[in-house]
Parts: structure tokens; sequence; C-alpha cells
């Protein structure tokens, strides 16, 4: 059994050896003697996001497909005519690959809960109803509705509890009632074992919370919903009231998209501007960063993923050793005594309390305006020349490739990071490797980097990672 990810599929690259697609070919018809080539894009999946489409320009049986998922039966399997052994042993292993991703794929689509809350004049933010009933969903209520969200019309918000996350929709809609003073306000959200698919389910809460403020206590909707999409109720813990899910061992390929809204790397690169690069060093070191902003939420808890995408590195093993770069995002007074005890997260708030607790964070994010307490982070807030260049180079290829390639600029934002963290770490693992280990000036303009700006930065990554070298720019350091 695999472990449980919840990283987009671009940002999740499971540490195995590929499998070859398979050489096959099956007849068209029966009355055809020719054999044509298949291959996995005419396989004709139909999961969400896993980038595999039929081609029109391909005739294929339509046994070769199951309907259910993307799945490929056993009797699919039996239609297929093998070249020769070898490539019957390939193909084999091709379809376990893909049906155990598939499955994989599903069980992080599965909602654990379905819950409304509600605000009550005298009680303040409650839990209204859910299913199912015995699961522990203590704190929902403060998570599924921000602080300060009375002031705005409607918002969304993600947030983490225990193990596994949670996406809610907000409104609050205005009542000829003394009662509830003029103002009815709820929330309507799911907890599932992944966030990446959540907001496939954004939709269908916006109209949930919109029907809940007009005709409260009409709960039929969500219970057909729970039907359909539930999980299996994972066994309770000492630590958690909601253990891990156990899922297969997934796979990822290349053609895999990445799994997150439309826009939301874009909007992040567009309204940090070349501050991006400085949150891009802090992920990487995979330093504790909280993002304060009023309401609305959502928008930020977008940022908060966007700053977890910056530090993907799909080289295998370089972050084995770390905590992992997780997401809390939406947080609040009730969460302090979790973060007192993580080493490295990225999350969000709408209380401006948080500030005075430096204990909790390394990096605090205002606005547009990255600070950090720590004296010996300082010198990571200077925008280097380095980094306009490389700020630069984004916004170039940018223009260049949109509307022009197969990438969409979601795709091409964390394809970029993704190259640079992986250009950074081939260097310092050959050089680590190397007779001598020295990393020279040309090695860290290789990285690009500048060897006098990004000094510190560097020194931090061979601590950080526990790369052993020896940094040959102005002083002789061993690591």
């Amino acid at each position: 059994m695999g472990e449980q990810s919840d990283r987009s599929a671009l940002l999740d690259w499971e540490e195995v050896a590929d499998v070859e697609e398979p050489s096959l070919t099956t007849e068209v018809n029966e009355n055809s003697p020719r054999a044509t080539t298949v291959s996995s894009r005419a396989l004709g999946s139909t999961v969400p996001g896993t980038g595999w489409s039929s081609s029109p320009k391909e005739a294929v049986s339509s046994e070769l497909t199951s309907l259910y998922a993307g799945v490929l039966t056993e009797k699919a399997v039996s239609s297929w005519v093998w070249q020769n052994e070898c490539d019957q042993q390939k193909g084999r292993q091709y379809v376990t690959k893909r049906n155990q991703d598939v499955e994989w794929r599903r069980q992080q689509d599965q909602v654990l809960a379905v819950f409304v809350v509600t605000f009550h004049t005298r009680s303040g933010n409650m839990l209204e109803w859910c299913l199912p009933q015995d699961l522990n969903l203590d704190g929902v209520e403060f998570k599924s509705m921000s602080s300060g969200s009375h002031r705005i019309a409607s918002d969304f918000v993600y947030f983490r509890k225990d193990s596994y996350f949670g996406l809610a929709c907000f409104a609050n809609l205005p009542v000829e009632s003394e009662l509830e003073r003029g103002v009815r306000m709820k929330s309507v959200g799911i907890l599932s074992p992944s966030y990446t698919t959540l907001y496939h389910h954004m939709a269908f809460l916006e109209n949930q919370v919109r029907d809940q403020l007009r005709c409260p206590g009409q709960y039929s909707a969500l219970e057909s919903f729970f039907d359909q999409k539930k999980g299996l109720l994972p066994a309770r813990t000492a630590r958690n009231n909601v253990a891990a899910l156990s899922t297969p061992k997934h796979f990822m390929t290349p053609e895999m998209k990445v799994t997150h809204p439309d826009g939301c790397m874009s909007q992040f690169v567009q309204f940090f501007g070349e501050q991006i690069m400085v949150l891009w060093k802090f992920s990487l070191l995979r330093r504790r960063i909280l993002i304060f902003s009023p309401p609305p939420v959502g928008e930020v808890c977008y940022r908060v993923y966007s700053c977890c995408a910056l530090a993907n590195v799909p080289l295998p093993g370089v972050s084995r050793r770390l905590p992992p770069f997780c997401p809390f995002f939406y947080v609040n007074v009730n969460d302090i005594h979790t973060l007192e005890t993580e080493l490295s997260y990225v999350a969000c708030t709408t209380e401006r309390i948080f500030e005075e607790k430096k204990h909790l964070f390394d990096i605090y994010v205002d606005n547009q305006n990255v600070q950090t307490h720590r004296e010996s982070l300082q010198p990571l807030l200077r925008i280097t020349s380095s980094d306009r260049e490389k700020y630069k180079k984004l916004q170039e290829k940018r223009k260049r490739l949109v509307g022009h390639s197969s990438y969409t600029e979601e795709e091409l934002f964390t394809l970029f990071f993704s190259e640079l963290n992986t250009k950074i770490f081939q260097t310092l693992l050959e050089v680590a490797s190397s007779v001598d280990r020295a990393l020279t000036k040309e090695h860290v303009r290789r990285m690009g980097l500048d060897p006098q700006a990004d000094h510190k930065f560097l020194v931090y990554i061979l601590e950080t990672y526990g790369i052993d070298v020896m940094l040959m720019i102005d002083t002789s350091c061993c690591f």
C-alpha cells in the first residue's frame, strides 16, 4: 500500500521505475484482417485530469475500454493481440499501473463528510447538520466560516482537519427577522482525503449554500450527494479521530495534468510580481509561511497552494529526509496549538492576532509585503539581480508559449519552477558525488544563482537538504 499524497498530479511523481506503454495490436472489426496499432492515448480514459482522450483518427474497439472511470477490464485486455511474450508482459504491467492510478484517483475524490454550518446570534458559529453523524467534526464550524466573513456577501475557504482537507462555501442573506438580527449566514462544506479534487465540487457547494439560506433545513440534495460520493470511514486512532485513508500505490505519468483551478498559479505570479522569487526561496527552504489577508479568503487559499507548488523538486529522494511541505490553508486561533508543533507549513489567516505570535512562523506575508522577524533570514528578502533575470525569463516564456503550445498557463508556471529546482539539485548532487566535492562559482552560475548575492540562500539549501559539498566561494566551508 502506498502513502497518501495530496499534491497535484504534476507535483506528485511516485519514485518507481517507469513502465513502458505496450506495443500491441487489435482487430478493428471481425471482417478486417488488418491490425491497427493502439497507443495509450487511444484507450479513452474518462478519468478527469489524466490528459488521455480518444483520438478520432484511430478506430478502436469499444471493448478496449471500460466506461467505468477508465479502468481496463480483463475482457478488454484479452482482446489485445500481443506481438511477442515480452510485449505481453509490458502490456500487463501497463494495465496494472493504469488501473491502480485510476483507483487511487477515485479514492482521492471520495467525500468523507458533508456538513452545514450556521451563525447563531447568541451561540456564534454552530454545526447545524452533517453526514455521517459519528465522524468528529469539531472545529469545522470555525474553519468553514472565516473570521470577518460577516462583512462580505460570499466566499469559499479551504482548510485542513486532522489528516484531511475541506472546502466550504459561505454566503449571507439579508432577512426580515429580529431573531437573526436581519442577516442569515451559512456555510456548506465537505471533507476529503485530498485537496486537489475539492474544487470539482465548488459549484455544487455554492448552489447548496444559497438553497440553505432560502430554505433552511432542506438536506435531501446533500444526502444524495453524499450517497454518491461517500468513501469508507477511516478507523479512529489515538492521534487523530480521522486517520489516514489507505490507498493503493499510485503512479504518475508526464501526460497527467495539473489538478488545480484555472488561473490559480498565474494570479499568484501577477499578484506578487518579482516578490515571487523571494517566496520561492523560502518555500524551497521549507520555512513556516503564514499569509495574512482580510476576507474574502478564497483567493488567499490559492496563494497557499501556489507556494507549495514553488517547492516541487521532481528528482527522486531529494526531499525524503525533510518534513512534508503541506498546505494548511485557512487557520484561526483554534489552530495555534497545532501550528506550534509543525516544522514546515504554508497557511493563511484573516486574524491579525497571529502577527504577534512570532513563534508560530518564520515568514509573515501581509498583502504583498513579505517579512521575517528572524535576523538570519533577512538577507533572503532582498531581490537579487539573478532573481530579476529569472522572473524576466518567466514572463518572456509565458508571452512566447501561451496560446502557441500544448501547455496551459498554469502548467507553464509550475514547470518553470520545477525545472529551476531540478537544475539546482542536479548540479548539487553531481558535485556531491564527485571526488573533490568542490562547488565553484561556475557551478552556482549554472544553477541560475548569483555566487555572491545568493550565497546565504545556497548555504541554507545545503544545510536544509543535507548535501555534502565544499562551497568554494569567498571562504571554503564544509557542509
